[in-house]
């Protein structure tokens, strides 16, 4: 068994304070953010991951290390997930709504509001009237992605695996993340747009928790994979059933159901951690060179 522990700027004595907690064989350095533990006594993990939590540091425990090359599916949620906004939270904040969408947004990723559909059409009709344009500017002033999005993307896409965004959020958005970081494929709500206006109105089917999970499970069936070959990340509890079927299943940020259910669990590292759990040094190279 090996344990693999990262935050900013991760200090050698907290190392070695980990490393006598769980009587590692030996120590790894991985960079300057991350250092794997290897050979630990097993029986030592829940006081590790204690003491890690208290010491915001990431600790992620992990069988074996395999090679990223054997993954064939990274599944991301979109708002607060790979980009640092709710982009509907915004949206209403051109119109001087935020603070209603906003309670309706948290209180449906905490798992309060359990029907997601009924609760995205809600919040989009307080939208109507707000100009296309306005997304526009939600994108290039307030939309930001995460730390370490791109060199996670980057580095799975060398590696041969297939990135898919599954979004609750808005197609307007996914598709320009994805046409700017050469994402495989996206799924999102698409918004009802008259005369350069948005109606208050969702087209066709929404992309709630079950359909990002049947898309998820389609990809991999597309591409032969078993649930061991997929990774899915999310922050809130419409992305618990998406996780459900990946073998490495990733809480980032996430809220306390997600963090409860999720096998993996990143509050303070970026989202290039996924990279440490994995040998990805030639996909990183490779990714390097890229750009």
């Amino acid at each position: 068994m090996h344990l693999v522990l990262q935050a900013p700027g991760i200090r050698h004595d907290l190392i070695e304070q980990a490393a006598a907690l769980v009587s590692a064989n030996r120590i790894t350095p991985l960079n300057a953010c991350a250092m794997r533990l290897e050979d630990i006594d097993v029986d030592a993990l829940a006081e590790l991951q204690t003491w890690a939590k208290a010491k915001h540091i990431d600790a992620a425990s992990l069988d074996v290390i395999r090679p990223l090359t054997d993954m064939k599916v990274l599944a991301m949620d979109m708002d607060s997930t790979l980009i640092n906004i709710e982009c509907i939270d915004e949206i209403a904040d051109m119109v001087g709504k935020k603070a209603e969408v906003s309670a309706i947004t948290e209180a449906a990723m905490r798992g309060e509001i359990t029907d997601f559909s009924e609760s995205l059409r809600r919040r989009v009709a307080l939208l109507k009237g707000v100009a296309e344009a306005d997304l526009q500017r939600v994108y290039n002033e307030r939309l930001q992605l995460n730390a370490g999005a791109e060199k996670l993307i980057g580095a799975m896409k060398a590696a041969g695996v297939h990135v898919m965004v599954v979004s609750g959020g808005f197609t307007f958005f996914t598709e320009k993340l994805r046409a700017r970081l050469g994402l495989d494929s996206t799924h999102a709500n698409v918004l009802q747009v008259n005369n350069g206006k948005l109606t208050g109105q969702v087209e066709g089917d929404i992309v709630d928790g079950q359909k990002k999970a049947e898309h998820l499970q389609a990809l991999a069936r597309s591409l032969n994979a078993t649930p061991e070959q997929c990774i899915a990340v999310g922050d809130g509890s419409n992305d618990l059933t998406m996780l459900s079927h990946a073998g490495y299943s990733v809480a980032y940020r996430g809220k306390p159901v997600l963090q409860q259910a999720a096998a993996f669990r990143i509050n303070n590292a970026g989202l290039d951690a996924i990279l440490n759990w994995f040998d990805s040094k030639d996909a990183i190279q490779a990714s390097r060179h890229r750009q």
